[in-house]
């Protein structure tokens, strides 16, 4: 080491008590917490840094941190292992009581009755669901990855790069990784929302108090007409349940199919015994004399009997408390470009939160789905980590996967790529397959 860098050395070290932002250092250096608190000068090809030792702040601070627990922080959790850079850098930050996991099988096999081989953890821990090794507890640990469970951020202060997690622990971060994903959108309470019997589905926490309504239910009752209904609605047949779906479109999953391709997964449902109202909605969730939800009340006054009702409605991002971040006006979501960096430097943004540049499309998107959750977490920190400058240019992809439990007469699974932009030529009869073709305006 030549006497400047020593010097230089020397001048950072000796400032090692100081909570440094990384942009005043050198783009070639990095201060790294080790040991007893002695920080020590790191030559560096990347673009992001650490923060030095500050005694006011809980267990140290954190080189790099991931706010959120779902599909995106696992596969960034890998990402950062590949690159040899997670043993005692990364921080997971998360209100979930386990680590990361494939977040689709909630509607899908969980939802299985028991003598037909539900899915469980940890059979579906992050990164089963691209063919990866499963990440248990027990890989975290193994790995340095230090994990917070069921202790969510509440609080954030881009100045000081802290964050502040329920329990009241105060966290310095170096890099931060936004990764909150999506919640559940839900009925007001004043007219049901809240009622015994009423289902969301977010989390391995609700899948499980869902499984046990089903385990009970004689009639149930979906509200939407889209994943998440039609996924719920499938399963339910699967415990032989009178089901009904009831939703305000003409069809099924308006935003991806056409009528046409809409009526063929309509008549496999009904075939199922599965009963649509359509162009309805709800005026309330009624209560029975134990207080649990007894049917739903639509608009135009009837009643549909149910014991158990799941809301499937949409969700929405969650995007606090990192709103000074910057959110999109238009899609939600914390705003990132194409490399997924927000417009505060250090801090990123993934998966479902993550309101990014859709190249193909030319305009900003929030994709909620789990092709786009995996890919945009090791698209995130391959940037991070190295000098990877380009664009996240990504095709949109959906799947779904219905009637898929044991003595099912027909076990269906469907891909979409794209946007449903175009005229549409249909291709197929459904017997036992149909593709569906959008031709745009250039042909």
């Amino acid at each position: 080491m030549t006497s400047a860098l020593r010097r230089k050395a020397a001048q950072m070290a000796s400032a090692a008590t100081q909570c440094f932002s990384y942009s005043s250092l050198p783009a070639t250096w990095a201060l790294r917490q080790r040991g007893g608190g002695a920080s020590v000068l790191r030559l560096s090809s990347r673009r992001t840094f650490s923060v030095s030792a500050a005694a006011g702040f809980d267990n140290q601070n954190r080189e790099y941190v991931i706010v959120g627990g779902g599909n995106a922080a696992g596969y960034a959790a890998r990402t950062f292992v590949e690159h040899g850079m997670a043993d005692g850098r990364l921080c997971i930050v998360s209100k979930e009581p386990v680590p990361p996991y494939e977040r689709p099988a909630l509607t899908k096999g969980y939802l299985f009755p028991p003598d037909k081989k539900p899915a469980r953890l940890p059979g579906f821990h992050t990164c089963v669901g691209s063919g990866g090794q499963r990440q248990t507890a027990e890989w975290y640990k193994e790995n340095g990855i230090e994990v917070l469970y069921e202790d969510p951020v509440v609080a954030f202060d881009g100045k000081t790069q802290t964050l502040k997690t329920s329990s009241g622990k105060v966290l310095k971060y170096g890099s931060l990784i936004i990764s909150t994903g999506c919640e559940a959108s839900r009925l007001p309470e004043k007219i049901g929302g809240k009622l015994p019997g009423v289902h969301y589905i977010r989390d391995v926490a609700d899948a499980d108090a869902l499984v046990s309504s089903l385990g009970s239910a004689k009639k149930v009752v979906v509200i939407g007409g889209g994943y998440i209904g039609m996924e719920v609605a499938a399963a339910a047949c699967g415990w032989n349940l009178d089901t009904t779906i009831i939703f305000p479109e003409d069809h099924i999953m308006p935003r991806l199919f056409t009528p046409s391709l809409a009526k063929k997964y309509e008549e496999l449902y009904q075939q199922n015994g599965v009963k649509f109202i359509k162009g309805a909605l709800i005026e309330k969730l009624g209560a029975g004399s134990d207080g649990r939800v007894s049917s739903a009340v639509l608009k135009d006054g009837s009643v549909v009997e149910a014991d158990t009702v799941i809301v499937g409605i949409g969700a929405k991002p969650v995007v606090s408390p990192f709103e000074a971040v910057g959110v999109n006006p238009k899609v939600g979501g914390i705003e990132v470009d194409s490399l997924f960096r927000t417009s505060v430097p250090g801090i990123f943004a993934i998966g479902d939160v993550a309101a990014f540049p859709l190249k193909m499309y030319n305009r900003i998107a929030r994709v909620e789905h789990v092709d786009h959750a995996r890919k945009s977490a090791h698209h995130c920190v391959e940037t991070l980590l190295t000098s990877q400058t380009k664009a996240y240019d990504y095709l949109p992809y959906f799947y779904s996967r219905v009637f898929e439990y044991e003595g099912s007469s027909r076990k269906v699974w469907w891909q979409f790529y794209g946007d449903n932009v175009g005229e549409a030529v249909e291709v197929g009869n459904f017997d036992p397959k149909v593709a569906t073709f959008w031709i745009d305006s250039a042909g």
